[in-house]
């Protein structure tokens, strides 16, 4: 049976706003029983990289929030610290940005918590015995909360090819640990060139898998492999960016390891999440980088479901059943109908992730949309 994913466009009047139709949209896909009385929800979202400006609207989480909490439930908005040494690699750094960027408590009515903690260390081991992961590493807050509401920025992304819901759980609850695994197989690497022998790596390895070796050039950090557990604290220790991740993952694999990591994070949320995509400001990347490219097709809506798989499907469909936009960086598949995302990304079989995760029960890629 195809999953409902409900959909309103982007029109309004003085009898209704853009911001009440999305009150309406989240009660029609089931805000209830989704979130019930007394229920701490997470409401996943990215805050935006400090630069960029295609991320989502803070106004339209303040109306999440309060639909939350006519509930008689505790919202709170959180994100998982950056794998990178961006503006959200740590909490402080991570809150800073996202007040920035407007998500402050006086906007949105509700607290800031960043899932994995001050450092990207508080996770939480969930099992999952799938193919590439027997175990997967969330941030703590988001499997510690009673209900999740996924809030996504629909748009390109360079590794997947799009971002919409699936990444917003599977990337963006992960710990740094667990970024780490879903990208790499491999302990980062020293670029020697940049290494000056400081030593904050050395002091900040919690597994001692760092060393000051001596060299022709000076001493340089070295990585024992065995001793290495993947959590990347030292990428974001070296101020000279030295540390590098091993990108030795394929497409495909790394699509599969985003959908286990999904799996992980709504796996103690059955029948207690909701999700949402924003197709707004389709911009050609993801809102990790501190810009963004003009959007690749016009803003076309927003949409919500209780299937991470369907809501995702159906917001490709209504990306690609678009014209594309003059002057983006999209130079082909621009007529409707053709690949939007294949035409800014043609080494990316984004449509694998769908075959995956309907494959471990994450949803299904067949839907009913629901005008509403």
């Amino acid at each position: 049976m195809p999953s409902k994913v409900y959909f309103t466009d982007l029109s309004a009047s003085f009898k209704i706003n853009l911001v009440a139709k999305l009150g309406n949209l989240m009660e029609a896909a089931g805000i209830s029983p989704a979130v019930t009385k007394r229920d701490l929800v997470a409401v996943k979202l990215h805050f935006g990289e400090m630069g960029n400006t295609a991320f989502i609207r803070p106004v339209f989480l303040r109306k999440v929030v309060e639909v939350i909490r006519a509930q008689g439930a505790s919202p709170f908005l959180t994100d998982a610290n950056t794998l990178y040494a961006g503006t959200r690699s740590d909490a402080p750094s991570h809150l800073n940005t996202a007040i920035a960027n407007g998500f402050a408590f006086s906007v949105v009515g509700a607290p800031l918590v960043i899932a994995d903690g001050l450092r990207g260390k508080s996770e939480t081991a969930v099992t999952v015995n799938l193919k590439n992961f027997e175990q997967v590493y969330i941030g703590s807050e988001i499997v510690e909360a009673d209900a999740l509401v996924s809030v996504a920025h629909f748009k390109g992304h360079e590794l997947s090819g799009f971002g919409g819901t699936l990444k917003n759980l599977g990337m963006g609850c992960a710990s740094r640990r667990g970024k780490l695994a879903q990208h790499s197989s491999l302990s980062p690497k020293v670029k020697k060139k940049k290494c000056i022998g400081c030593g904050e790596c050395v002091d900040h390895c919690s597994q001692q898998a760092l060393a000051l070796l001596e060299g022709e050039d000076g001493d340089k950090a070295e990585i024992n492999p065995e001793r290495c557990i993947g959590c990347g604290e030292c990428i974001l220790a070296c101020a000279q960016g030295a540390i590098q991740i091993q990108w030795n993952q394929s497409v495909p694999t790394f699509l599969e390891n985003m959908m286990e990591y999904t799996a992980g994070v709504i796996q103690n949320k059955k029948d207690k999440a909701l999700y949402i995509n924003f197709i707004t400001d389709v911009s050609p990347g993801c809102d990790c980088l501190p810009y963004n490219d003009s959007p690749i097709v016009r803003d076309i809506g927003i949409l919500a479901s209780t299937d991470p798989v369907a809501i995702d499907r159906a917001s490709i469909d209504l990306v690609n059943g678009e014209h594309a936009l003059p002057g983006t960086c999209l130079k082909k598949n621009m007529a409707p109908g053709e690949d939007k995302f294949g035409g800014v990304y043609d080494y990316i079989d984004w449509a694998y992730q769908f075959e995956y995760a309907e494959k471990i029960g994450l949803g299904s890629s067949e839907y009913e949309l629901v005008k509403v």
